[in-house]
């Protein structure tokens, strides 16, 4: 969801994919004596939806290439202004405000992202909840943190409002509704990962089958990066920038990595995280981090922030039963615990920084 994913680290090689925190190698164009062009990574990045967007192609048309990039950086600014809390006239804001007055007409993709986070809450027993938005005038996490630890009489006040029993989405008539007041939609972990999935569908459609994507701890991985696969490092929670302890080659697969140590602060000794536990309103304490592999970038980015919140064993157990989803989790004991389907793929080049 809103983490990194690991980037170039002590055991790095030059196959390796950095993650979040540093950018991506670029190799140079070379061109043959007969005049033809070797592919290359075409690489650009920009700051989107509160974090580094970063587009790499591989590919020998250069020209087509930043141009798809360019589509790519418009479509995650379109979703943005449709799907963020930030924007005042996105179809969010606009749910949020009429929230216990009636139903509200809004986009198709914003209720199917609605009805993905529905679902991911069934999944999840409730731990992922998009209606925590509720909390976030006491949490403060995004560009406002504050580092300041709530009251639980602050906390316990906003439970109530906490629930996406109170969100509902109608198709038929193109709308979607709050029915308490009080109640705020927030979609910033599954929201990510839908332009993830819609930035690679643009990719494909333009006639590029080799290409990453990745914004913040959300990562796309098409094809090949030339005759190789892509390789990505898992990040060491309590490791230094850029530190890695597992790496994974990938093909057509997603990976999103939920995290306490992105967005937090410590007061008094004790870490305090933006991955709110909504029986709680607290910051979830059994992991460090969760990385979640995936076909589809949306399933990940809330597998991630679900199975954080529901724990490592929990969580591990939910990751078996979802087909096409994998995982690595770091418990809060720094324990790591992989997925069946990873055990033999996962190349686990140290333990994680205790």
């Amino acid at each position: 969801m809103d983490a990194g994913l690991g980037a170039w680290g002590p055991h790095h090689n030059d196959d390796m994919v950095p993650g979040a925190r540093v950018g991506l190698v670029v190799l140079a164009a070379t061109a043959l004596a007969c005049g033809r062009v070797e592919p290359t990574l075409v690489d650009e990045s920009r700051v989107v939806m509160g974090s580094a967007l970063r587009v790499a192609v591989w590919s020998n048309d250069r020209d087509g290439a930043m141009a798809a990039t360019a589509r790519v950086f418009d479509e995650f600014d379109r979703l943005d202004r449709l799907l963020s809390v930030w924007h005042p006239d996105s179809d969010v804001s606009r749910l949020n405000a009429s929230a216990g007055q009636g139903p509200v007409r809004v986009g198709p993709e914003t209720r199917r992202v609605l009805q993905a986070a529905v679902e991911a809450g069934r999944q999840t027993d409730g731990k992922f909840d998009v209606t925590f938005g509720a909390l976030t005038d006491v949490w403060r996490f995004d560009h406002d943190q504050d580092n300041r630890v709530p009251t639980s009489s602050e906390v316990a006040a906003r439970l109530p409002f906490v629930d996406s029993a109170f969100l509902s989405v109608d198709d038929s008539q193109g709308t979607a509704q709050i029915q308490r007041a009080g109640v705020r939609v927030h979609l910033g972990g599954i929201g990510k990962g839908y332009a993830i999935d819609r930035a690679a569908a643009l990719l494909r459609d333009a006639g590029f089958q080799h290409f990453l994507l990745q914004a913040g701890g959300d990562l796309y991985a098409a094809g090949t990066r030339g005759d190789r696969p892509w390789r990505v490092g898992v990040h060491d929670p309590r490791g230094s920038d850029g530190d890695t302890f597992a790496t994974l080659d990938v093909r057509d697969e997603t990976f999103s990595t939920s995290g306490d140590y992105e967005r937090f602060f410590i007061a008094d000794g004790v870490r305090y995280h933006h991955l709110l536990d909504p029986d709680t309103g607290q910051p979830a304490r059994g992991c460090r981090s969760v990385t979640v592999l995936a076909r589809d970038a949306l399933t990940a980015d809330w597998a991630s922030t679900g199975v954080f919140i529901l724990g490592p064993k929990a969580g591990l157990s939910l990751v078996e039963r979802l087909p096409d989803v994998e995982a690595v989790i770091v418990t809060a004991d720094n324990e790591v615990l992989v997925s069946s389907g990873l055990k033999t793929r996962l190349r686990i080049d140290r333990p994680p920084t205790p």
